[in-house]
């Protein structure tokens, strides 16, 4: 049951919270390409139903993903989910994880800051690979069971030094 839809979408901060999960996203991302129903998704993850459910009924009813097909079979009704985006961005200032601020006291912590001149190809081209090395590490997190595995938040933030009230 695949259909296409937008590789990003723009999201509130209310539903940038929702993907505040590690299982969230797992989800939102078994959900990307097929729509599937919650047992289906539960079986892909190596989760419980009932809690794969929960987290999907949050998604469906903050907006982020959506119901594309009901079916009645054998007096059950089967619900197809599927996402609305790959990728969902939001505008302004609050953070999208609080985990991500800067005070924010945690066990482990490693931040990463440089400046480079780039064309707006070679950033796209960027941003690209950093899209492509995430979904890589969520699609090695989703299969791990290991029991010894934490969440983590991760952001990538590119920014353009110019000031757009500069700009004539």
């Amino acid at each position: 049951m695949k259909n296409e839809q937008p590789q990003s979408v723009e999201i509130s901060v209310e539903q940038a919270k929702l993907l505040g999960s590690a299982q969230r996203i797992k989800i939102i991302g078994a959900l990307v390409d097929t729509a599937k129903t919650s047992k289906q998704v539960a079986d892909e993850l190596g989760e419980s139903p009932g809690s794969i459910h929960y987290h999907i009924q949050k998604l469906y009813d903050g907006g982020l993903i959506d119901l594309v097909e009901t079916r009645t079979v054998g007096g059950i009704v089967e619900k197809y989910y599927k996402s609305k985006a790959k990728w969902f961005n939001t505008r302004g200032t609050q953070l999208i994880d609080p985990v991500l601020a800067d005070d924010y006291e945690a066990a482990s912590s490693t931040k990463i800051n440089l400046r480079m001149q780039l064309s707006p190809e070679q950033r796209e081209e960027m941003m690209a690979e950093f899209r492509s090395l995430l979904e890589k590490w969520v699609a090695i997190s989703s299969a791990s069971k290991m029991a010894n595995s934490e969440e983590y938040a991760v952001g990538i933030k590119v920014v353009s030094t110019e000031n757009p009230k500069n700009k004539a």
